[in-house]
This record gives C-alpha cells, structure tokens and sequence, in this order.
C-alpha cells in the first residue's frame, strides 16, 4: 500500500511513470546460489583440509594470504558492480569494445553479482583462511612448544584484522573506481564467456 501510494507521489511530481516492480524473491536464483555455495565451499574446504597439513608452514601462510586477497578482491567487485555506472558501459558497447556488453549484463544482474562475489566467495574464503589459521596454529603449537589457545588467538587476530583492513581500502577503492573494476573484470570474464 505504501509502495503504491509512493508511486503516484512520485509519478504527480516527475511526470515520470516508475519503472515496473520487480519480482521481490527470485526463488529459483536462491536455489541455484545455495547449491553452488555448497559445492564450492566442498571444493575449498576440500582443498585446504588435504594440501595444509601436508605442506610446511609457510605454504600454508602463503595460501592463507591468497584467499584473503581472493576475498579482498571478489568483494571489490561486488561492491564496484552495484555503484558502477551502466550508461559508460553502453557507450562502449555500442563501440563494440570487448567486455562492455558483458559488463552491461553483469550490472542490470548487480543484486546477483554482488551475492555471488560479496557473500559466496567473500564468506568462503573468509571461513576457509579461518580454518588454515587453526591448522597452522596446531602446527606452530607443536614445533615451538607454546600454548596452543595463544598461537590461535594471536593467528585468528592477524587473519581477521588483515581481511578486514583488506576489504575497508578495497571498498573505498571500489567505490571511487568501480568502472574501471567492471571494466577489467568483464574483460577478463570475456574470454570464458560464450554467448
């Protein structure tokens, strides 16, 4: 009622019709979403559960830094793809510069885009360095004799305080340059992309 009501205010005051309502909750997208975060968290999990304890320590803070990058970054993108400007990405496509029309897609589709990249593979590999940092932990705990509860506190400090400074300039820097981003990334994804 409030929302129609908001309607013909806004309609009397621009002259302007408003857009259509969309479909509030798109079930079959949250289906999908749940299923490919099930497989890819498997998949992740998978990955650092067999490779961590099996690799010396500093593989393991190696890989612990590349999933807070890929956090870091794919929330960089979903931030850039809910403030980047469509109109840009028009113009170029209508140059046909490679990548434009796929960032055109990819920004119409934002509130997806910004999920998958913000909530998929943002929170996975925040729960997948999480569960690195308590393996290295135990292995740290064991080689250097101290007590196994201050090597996790002082580890998990360190990994949650560098994701999250991590994520802070990476939204700045997204905010500020999202076109740029979606530019790079839509390029990037234009090489895999089959119509």
């Amino acid at each position: 009622m409030k929302q129609k009501k908001f309607k013909e205010k806004y309609s009397k005051k621009t002259g302007k019709i408003p857009l259509k309502n969309k479909k509030l909750v798109d079930y079959s997208w949250i289906i999908r979403i749940t299923l490919v975060t099930f497989l890819i968290s498997l998949s992740f999990s998978l990955l650092s559960e067999t490779i961590i304890p099996n690799v010396n320590i500093f593989i393991s803070v190696l890989l612990i830094f590349v999933f807070i990058d890929l956090g870091i970054i794919f929330d960089m993108i979903g931030v850039s793809i809910t403030v980047a400007d469509e109109r840009t990405f028009n113009s170029m496509a209508a140059k046909n510069v490679k990548g434009a029309k796929l960032a055109v897609k990819l920004i119409k589709n934002s509130e997806k885009v910004s999920s998958f990249c913000n909530d998929v593979i943002g929170d996975i590999c925040g729960i997948i360095s999480g569960a690195t940092a308590a393996s290295i932990a135990i292995v740290l705990s064991n080689i250097l004799n101290w007590n196994l509860l201050i090597i996790s506190l002082i580890i998990t400090a360190v990994v949650a305080s560098l994701t999250i400074g991590g994520k802070a300039i990476g939204k700045s820097f997204a905010i500020n340059k999202s076109d740029t981003i979606i530019f790079k990334f839509s390029s990037f994804l234009a090489f895999f992309y089959r119509k």
